[in-house]
């Protein structure tokens, strides 16, 4: 089962994307519908909700009085905060019992309209968020729900800011045009992306790997990208030392558009344990692959274990090491020193650009003699800096 956390701005368009994805077969789990479910009369949240905010959110026919409630929680953050602590445990536990009632090959869509807002981002494989212009937004507003344009850019402010909420995606869908680019750009997404990444998720295998060693420039995006993906290891795994590794983590650097993470483990056999974790989360691990190559002096050995991202859209190498291994110091080290030394900086990238395109074996082949000549260089600078892991 692949889960996907759809959230966007009101007047953004979320709720067509969630049709959307359903005409293309995801099962949609609705927060505002389950929001209006739990709190039905004879239920307790609405008890809950009338012990906290008054009887006087109630209708004469003792239903919750949702415009008297707005009017109480609208603009009061402490109020909408005790709002939320009532809902959206109630939200959760429900949508979690949906989600677990779908088939074993489903692709399930949650509408969550507080995703970011709740941090419930590292939950889902993958997070898409609806975005349009705010002054398209403001003009459906008034044309669809009657709002005047002072209510509905009042109601855009007092959600978070559209900055963050993209910052918290894993794809942003531009809803600022007509309609048919909004089911295209879906249409699209659930062909090219999530019917193989739900696959690869189901049956343990990682997205297929580029064959060729193909470089781009540094992408400032790619630290982002990283703190998304470890904290959707971490919401798995518990709170594990997790780093962003390799040429991904060096700014300015060119490299091949894959994220090199590092989970740290205290033992081998608690990364075997993981693996299961690791597989359900949407990185599966590779088989075959239980050391690195040594660098000079130590002979190793080198061991460590390597997972892989399930979705086709984002390549990750995931190397699980033991904390103090030389395979651990090595990873940090090199990064580190990369960072702070700019000639040893531009000598990798000179190593880089001249076997990009090559097979990844061969590419990796012909870096070798540089990492053993910069692995001395950069122990001497750890050692003359006080450098520690």
């Amino acid at each position: 089962m692949l889960r996907v956390g759809l959230t966007g701005g009101i007047g953004a368009g979320k709720s067509a994307a969630a049709k959307r994805f359903a005409a293309n077969g995801a099962v949609v789990i609705d927060s505002d519908r389950l929001a209006r479910e739990v709190v039905e009369p004879g239920t307790p949240g609405l008890a809950e909700v009338v012990a906290t905010f008054g009887p006087d959110v109630l209708t004469a026919d003792g239903a919750l009085d949702r415009p008297a409630l707005g009017r109480i929680v609208f603009g009061d953050a402490a109020a909408r905060k005790r709002l939320e602590g009532i809902l959206h445990p109630r939200i959760q536990a429900r949508s979690a019992e949906l989600a677990s009632a779908a088939a074993a090959d489903a692709i399930v869509v949650n509408d969550v309209p507080l995703l970011v807002e709740g941090n419930l981002g590292p939950a889902y494989h993958l997070v898409v968020v609806v975005d349009a212009a705010p002054e398209v937004r403001i003009q459906r507003l008034v044309r669809d729900r009657g709002m005047t344009v002072e209510d509905a850019g009042a109601r855009i402010a007092a959600q978070i800011d559209d900055a963050t909420r993209r910052a918290a995606a894993d794809v942003v869908l531009d809803n600022s045009g007509p309609p048919a680019e909004l089911t295209a750009a879906i249409d699209a997404l659930w062909t090219d992306r999530l019917v193989a990444y739900e696959r690869n998720v189901r049956t343990g295998r990682p997205a297929d790997a580029d064959p060729l060693a193909r470089l781009v420039d540094y992408d400032p995006t790619w630290p982002e990208q990283y703190a998304r993906l470890a904290a959707r290891i971490r919401h798995r795994v518990g709170p594990h030392r997790v780093d962003h590794i390799g040429s991904t983590a060096v700014p300015g650097l060119p490299a091949k558009d894959v994220i090199d993470m590092m989970l740290t483990v205290d033992s081998l056999d608690e990364a075997d344990a993981l693996a299961g974790k690791l597989g359900a989360a949407g990185f599966p691990r590779k088989p075959g692959i239980d050391q690195d190559r040594p660098k000079p002096p130590d002979p190793g050995p080198w061991e460590k274990r390597l997972h892989a991202n399930a979705d086709p859209g984002r390549r990750v190498n995931l190397h699980v090491r033991v904390a103090g291994s030389p395979g651990w110091r090595t990873a940090l080290l090199l990064r580190d020193h990369l960072r702070a030394d700019a000639a040893d900086r531009d000598a990798y990238i000179a190593v880089k650009r001249a076997h990009a395109g090559r097979p990844i074996d061969d590419y990796v082949d012909a870096k070798e003699p540089f990492f053993d000549e910069i692995y001395a260089r950069a122990d001497a600078w750890a050692a003359a800096t006080g450098w520690r892991p």
